[in-house]
């Protein structure tokens, strides 16, 4: 889902054309972070084209760049202060589109390349559910709450397509996964923002960057994974939703009682 407010103008701030004097290198460096998150709209269609050409590893490599592109922009936008040196550019406005292009529509598009959905009109109406329910979430103005989580599942229908693709998940399998994470994107489980949820952060960093590497590594040992790093792969995944339930179920808790300990009314 998308990456980042660092790109974002203060809500309710006026936009102007003018900002504090800042030096043309950092003005430029700028420039240079939102072309790199923009470059993932190039990827997107890359993508695309290399799921009707039948090039799946080539497809699933450019996954993995824009996951890193997604995963890395924020950080750059924020140590290069773009919302002061750029102000009238709503980068994070383009990086929604961007990642709807490459978290949803592509990944999407890869799926049914690959014969992952059934045929006929059951085929189209589980390729529409997540397009749909994205579309709806990418415009929630809570998608990304205030203390740095995602509220409801996160879109992350790229990595859907990488597991599908890597474990041969047939049409079944696969209709079943699109149907039940539709349904979560609408369900209020706060997920954890990788980058930014402040609560185990490092472990949260840390789990990701090995996940991403044996991302890597099951494309290089596509078709034929290895069981072991399918199951390293898979533990992040674990990790990441069960840590998710557990701090929405905590922090429903926490509102629920008073700082006395009293239950509230209602």
């Amino acid at each position: 889902m998308p990456d980042d407010p660092a790109h974002q103008t203060a809500p309710g701030a006026a936009r102007t054309t003018d900002g504090p004097e800042h030096s043309p290198g950092l003005r430029l460096a700028g420039a240079a972070v939102h072309l790199y998150t923009a470059s993932g709209s190039v990827l997107g269609l890359l993508i695309v084209l290399a799921a009707f050409d039948g090039a799946v590893e080539t497809a699933l490599w450019l996954i993995l760049a824009t996951l890193f592109i997604d995963g890395t922009d924020g950080m750059l936008a924020r140590r290069f202060r773009v919302k002061e040196t750029i102000p009238w550019f709503d980068g994070a406005r383009m990086d929604d589109i961007v990642d709807y292009l490459t978290y949803v529509f592509a990944p999407i598009v890869l799926l049914w390349t690959t014969d992952r959905l059934p045929g006929g009109a059951l085929g189209w109406v589980l390729a529409a559910l997540p397009l749909l329910a994205s579309c709806y979430q990418f415009c929630r103005v809570d998608a990304k709450t205030e203390d740095h989580y995602f509220l409801g599942f996160p879109s992350y229908w790229n990595v859907v397509a990488f597991y599908a693709i890597i474990l041969d998940v047939g049409t079944t399998g696969v209709g079943i996964a699109l149907a039940v994470l539709t349904v979560l994107v609408f369900v209020p489980v706060k997920y954890v923002y990788p980058s930014r949820t402040k609560l185990l952060q490092g472990v949260n960093l840390g789990l990701a960057a090995v996940w991403l590497v044996a991302f890597a590594v099951l494309i290089v040992q596509y078709p034929d994974p290895h069981p072991v790093v399918v199951a390293v792969s898979m533990v992040y995944l674990a990790y990441y939703f069960g840590v998710s339930i557990w701090l929405t179920v905590a922090g429903s808790r926490r509102r629920s009682v008073s700082p006395q300990g009293v239950e509230r009314a209602g």
